[in-house]
């Protein structure tokens, strides 16, 4: 049976967006790929992420830290969302290297508590889930009881200057963002319109070359939403991305295997992006460029 989407779905937009993208192969001069990334001055073995994912049950314990030790294995990065203190550490003792992201509270001094602890405890980088301000009727939204509020550009440099750490905002969907994010210190910015949190979005990957351009590699730029593949990643590094964020993919990976689930997923992603790579000659992610896509004609 064919699957049905509700009209406007920006899932099954961005989906089909990712799929009408095609790979120009190359093989004349072709060389074994390496795909080893850095990011904020460390080095990782692959640029695919975990996004920040949250309240995951594992196999035998807490999924978010079964998540980051299967990153931690596949020396990959960790992204962490919503969670207490307690989980934060329990991720970073597994040797995780993990980006904390938080939610918009409306107490803007809980949110810098978090900052703070995660900086102290000894995260990559902190960030805000900014697409979480408002609901669909326009509200401040509420999520699990707690309640979310718009930010001023002066409390979001504040937040940003306080954490003294690279700070990343995540549901960044355009360019005039993007040039904010900027203006504001940002670090790293996660392309992402939150698994759809608004019907009608535009795909990630089709705002993507708008936003390199504007930024002009200023700040680090990671690609989310229906990332499920190496090949959904060689796409998102070749407009530009830095790395990729998968989400629900590796979900029920980990909650079958654990930690090795979370391993073999980012390993067999990062497999097809090597692939790829080889079959493109792209000996490394910096030689992954645009002019191997054939994109859609508009």
């Amino acid at each position: 049976m064919p699957e049905h989407h509700t009209p406007g779905d920006s899932n099954a937009i961005t989906r089909a967006y990712m799929d009408s993208i095609l790979i120009e192969m190359r093989h004349l001069g072709a060389v074994l790929p390496d795909t080893r990334f850095s990011l904020f001055g460390e080095s990782f073995s692959t640029p695919v992420m975990t996004a920040a994912l949250s309240h995951l049950k594992g196999r035998t314990g807490s999924g978010m830290a079964e998540m980051a030790a299967g990153c931690a294995a596949a020396g990959a990065v960790c992204w962490a969302g919503m969670g207490d203190e307690g989980e934060l550490e329990e991720m970073l003792a597994t040797g995780a290297r993990v980006v904390k992201i938080i939610k918009p509270y409306e107490d803007n001094d809980s949110i810098l508590v978090k900052i703070r602890h995660a900086a102290r405890h000894g995260a990559l980088a902190v960030g805000m889930d900014m697409d979480h301000a408002f609901d669909g009727r326009g509200q401040h939204d509420v999520v699990l009881g707690e309640i979310m509020s718009g930010k001023t550009m002066q409390e979001l440099r504040g937040f940003v200057q306080a954490s003294g750490l690279p700070f990343i905002f995540k549901g960044v969907l355009s360019a005039r963002d993007a040039e904010i994010a900027l203006e504001l210190g940002a670090a790293g910015i996660v392309v992402s319109h939150h698994h759809g949190i608004m019907p009608w979005a535009v795909p990630p990957l089709r705002v993507l070359p708008e936003i390199v351009r504007a930024v002009k590699g200023r700040l680090k730029i990671f690609a989310d939403c229906g990332i499920s593949s190496g090949y959904d990643v060689f796409k998102a590094l070749a407009l530009g991305a830095d790395a990729a964020c998968a989400g629900r993919v590796i979900i029920g990976p980990l909650q079958e295997k654990g930690l090795d689930g979370v391993r073999e997923e980012i390993s067999r992603m990062t497999g097809e992006l090597a692939g790829a790579m080889a079959r493109t000659a792209c000996g490394t992610l910096a030689d992954i460029s645009a002019d191997l896509l054939w994109l859609p004609r508009r």
